[in-house]
């Protein structure tokens, strides 16, 4: 899944998503390849945490309690802070993904895609391109 990305241990990531199954799930996945710094609930937590942290990348559900993924990202943009920003939603709207990415966002991934494009954006985002799960198909201008 993480192929051709060398030194992933080194790399820090925070999740957040309100849903403690998927948390669970992004640990297994994510957790033997990369530095699991911080796991939240909301979006306030996870910029707060995101703040203190400081991790390279974050994963942001869309849908939270307290501050939503578009809020977290716009925030954490807004503070000037370095982290990559990956979201992942059920959401597959082109108004959804243009927030996102208006918002700060590095790449959205469909929940529904995890296991299979959750690696490619990690790899896009780390190399300093953006990705959309190719499932969504282009978005409309």
């Amino acid at each position: 899944m993480f192929g051709g990305l060398v030194g992933l241990a080194t790399i820090r990531v925070l999740l957040a998503d309100d849903n403690a199954g998927v948390l669970a799930y992004l640990r297994a996945l994510l957790g033997k390849a990369f530095d699991i710094v911080g796991e939240f609930e909301n979006g306030k937590l996870a910029v707060e945490g995101a703040l203190g942290l400081d991790p390279d990348m974050v994963v942001l559900d869309i849908s939270m309690p307290v501050m939503n993924g578009f809020q977290a990202s716009a925030l954490l943009r807004d503070l000037k802070c370095r982290t990559k920003i990956v979201i992942l939603t059920t959401y597959e709207d082109s108004e959804f993904i243009a927030k996102a990415f208006s918002c700060g966002a590095d790449a959205y991934v469909c929940k529904r895609r995890l296991a299979d494009d959750l690696g490619a954006a990690i790899s896009a985002v780390l190399h300093g391109n953006t990705f959309t799960s190719p499932s969504i198909g282009p978005l409309e201008a």
